[in-house]
């Protein structure tokens, strides 16, 4: 089942910040949510976004490594 990127845009906040997300996509799916307050995307992994500290992704980490995500419009 797809991850509803609109749905947990709504529900799910940075557990570092409780900040806003923002849901990045790459190859049309969404690949992770990004809190740019913190500079860390919580990536999704089989559809489950990884909502764990401990998991964030350093902001240009993940610029690096995912060249063709691209924020959700």
């Amino acid at each position: 089942m797809p991850v509803n990127t609109e749905e947990l845009l709504r529900i799910l906040a940075c557990p570092k910040c409780l900040g806003s997300l923002a849901a990045l996509e790459e190859n049309e799916n969404t690949a992770g949510f990004a809190c740019t307050a913190c500079q860390v995307v919580f990536p999704v992994r089989e559809d489950i976004p990884v909502m764990l500290v401990e998991e964030a992704i350093d902001l240009p980490t993940w610029n690096a490594q995912h060249s063709q995500a691209k924020e959700r419009a």
